[in-house]
């Protein structure tokens, strides 16, 4: 953390800012996402292709996107502890964090930091499961149970979720409880777009997408979005992007990069997003 603090002192405001989560404690049935912060960097960086977003945001231009590195676990805190503390940081400085994960288990502790500074938080969540589970295999910090977390804590005031298409029928039940927003792959239509009121977060798990687009995840699940649908979605947003989240992207399942590139190109239209619709 004090590494983290260092980093900070010449850091612009308003700026996304990257930070890698390297933890996948909580993954359910493969581990390996915890890998994927510095695989995520590499394909950014790669000279195969540029820093500039769709929008013409040029992310190589000085402090456009800043990067505070990787968080180091302190064995003495829970891990959920040190997460939760180095999103706080962030957000002291008026930066606008984009976590790399890591599974998508993360999302509950940076959310409670958000919780800290913005009371009426949107959050668009892509993915294949509603990840609502009360508790999942004994774990109630499972990386299937953020969601649900957040939503009883009240950390979210409203949670809109896109490319779900294994809803369980507890899960069902928990969607009703908590009055969440479920746009199933069944009933999508490419011409999807939501309205929010007030700071959004985007979380996106790379299972939202469907395997052909990106094959690196650990719960692969046929019938997703494809990358265009989902950029064009993200790009839709017109409310202030107070920070994000890409996880469950698992170098042990991308043999060829080819997942990696795509965690690389949402990188850069979220972080573009960030910076055209800057949140107070």
């Amino acid at each position: 953390m004090q590494r983290l603090k260092e980093k900070l002192k010449n850091f612009k405001r308003n700026r996304p800012a990257l930070i890698g989560i390297p933890f996948d404690e909580y993954s359910s049935f493969m581990r390996g996402a915890a890998l994927a912060p510095p695989l995520i960097r590499e394909a950014l960086h790669s000279e195969a292709a540029n820093l500039w977003s769709e929008a013409g945001i040029d992310l190589s231009a000085e402090s456009a996107l800043l990067d505070a590195g990787d968080l180091e676990f302190n064995q003495a805190r829970h891990p959920f502890e040190e997460i939760e503390a180095a999103i706080a940081l962030l957000l002291e400085h008026d930066l606008k964090p984009v976590a790399l994960g890591g599974d998508h288990s993360i999302t509950y502790p940076i959310i409670k930091a958000f919780g800290r500074k913005y009371q009426k938080l949107n959050i668009l969540h892509f993915d294949a499961h509603p990840d609502l589970y009360d508790e999942f295999q004994g774990n109630r910090y499972s990386h299937a149970c953020p969601f649900a977390r957040i939503m009883e804590e009240k950390l979210a005031s409203r949670l809109v979720q896109v490319g779900i298409r294994t809803t369980t029928g507890h899960q069902r039940q928990q969607i009703e409880r908590f009055g969440i927003e479920v746009v199933e792959m069944c009933h999508w239509r490419d011409d999807f777009k939501v309205e929010f009121e007030g700071p959004v977060y985007i979380s996106f798990d790379l299972d939202g997408l469907d395997p052909a687009f990106a094959p690196g995840v650990s719960h692969r699940e046929a019938g997703g979005l494809s990358v265009r649908q989902a950029i064009n979605l993200i790009h839709s947003v017109t409310a202030p992007v107070a920070g994000a989240d890409i996880v469950e992207f698992n170098p042990r399942m991308d043999p060829l990069n080819l997942t990696a590139t795509v965690c690389a190109k949402l990188l850069k239209e979220i972080a573009a997003k960030i910076l055209t619709t800057v949140a107070s």
